[in-house]
């Protein structure tokens, strides 16, 4: 049976932890960065889980990951 292919883009946003739930980076941290208070700016640096549902449609797209 041949391997299954990576899905790039997926790949690199992102990472899976060592209990196989998906951290990902948080939106909202681009631009237009003075209407957010220190505190949001704070949090959204850090990875956030993804919720259950949207886990399982990134594991189909990193299957060995």
């Amino acid at each position: 049976m041949p391997k299954i292919k990576t899905n790039r883009a997926a790949a690199k946003r992102f990472r899976r932890t060592k209990k196989g739930k998906v951290r990902a980076k948080c939106a909202y941290l681009r631009h237009i960065l003075t209407t957010k208070n220190k505190k949001q700016k704070r949090r959204l640096r850090k990875a956030k889980l993804l919720s259950p549902a949207d886990m399982k449609q990134v594991r189909r797209l990193l299957p060995y990951a």
